[in-house]
């Protein structure tokens, strides 16, 4: 009994909805407005007339005259003509921006590899790491932390200026001079500091000779003896000589006497 009585609601649902539809359908087909339509037809194409005659010629007999003349064909003819004359522009906006493209499709292959870096990367990263192995070096040449802290900000911004070239859009070319004049700035303050640690090594060695107090011994004494000796060697080889020639006899002549 239940089953019968929802399967008759059903029923009657799709009814009443059919019957609804089929008026709702009548009413919007057969409600006609004739006034309104001559007006949308005035406007648009410039055929028939403005309905109720009397009521334009009392309230709107200015509108009524004209308004078949400014009706919208006109000016969409206008426009039509005149989007027809932009067709060749159209066509030669269009071939500008695609060959536009290509170049710039070029381009954007050409600044997303970055050959440069190829070319030049191994001689900047050995001259940066030479740069850092002589910062390491200026407090053992006798500088101070303060010192080597400012000159790893030299190489921090060296590096930083290296990330930027890299992840910048520019051609190779370009990224290429970039990269020589980094280069260029990390030699000549390579150098800067090399004369810099030079200095800290000079006055380092300056100042321990400075500080130095060994004593230099008198040797004075030593070295006249020593030639004292050596003359009276001397005066004995003469004498020795002079006697042997002499067939062993004494004589005064070229004898040395040494007073000791």
């Amino acid at each position: 009994m239940n089953n019968v009585t929802k399967l008759f609601s059903v029923v009657m649902m799709i009814i009443a909805s059919s019957i609804l539809e089929v008026r709702a359908q009548s009413y919007v087909t057969y409600n006609h407005d004739e006034a309104k339509m001559n007006q949308i037809t005035v406007q648009e194409i410039g055929a028939g007339g403005l309905t109720p005659a009397f009521y334009y010629d009392v309230f709107h007999r200015s509108y009524q005259r004209s308004a078949g003349s400014k009706n919208k064909l006109t000016y969409r003819s206008l426009a039509g003509v005149a989007g027809w004359q932009q067709v060749d522009d159209a066509d030669s906006v269009k071939a500008s921006l695609e060959k536009r493209a290509e170049i710039e499709a070029l381009n954007v292959a050409d600044r997303q590899i970055d050959l440069a870096w190829l070319a030049e990367g191994t001689k900047i990263t050995n001259k940066l790491n030479d740069f850092q192995n002589n910062i390491n070096r200026i407090v053992s040449a006798g500088g101070t932390f303060n010192e080597k802290e400012r000159w790893n900000d030299y190489y921090n911004i060296f590096q930083c200026a290296i990330k930027a070239t890299q992840d910048a859009y520019m051609p190779n070319a370009q990224r290429k001079k970039e990269y020589l004049t980094i280069y260029a700035d990390i030699c000549k303050q390579n150098e800067t500091l090399v004369k810099y640690i030079v200095k800290l090594n000079t006055r380092t060695k300056t100042k321990e000779l400075l500080e130095a107090t060994s004593t230099r011994p008198n040797h004075n004494g030593t070295y006249a003896r020593a030639a004292y000796n050596r003359w009276r060697d001397a005066g004995w080889k003469v004498q020795n000589g002079n006697s042997s020639s002499d067939g062993g006899s004494n004589s005064s002549d070229g004898t040395i006497t040494i007073d000791e």
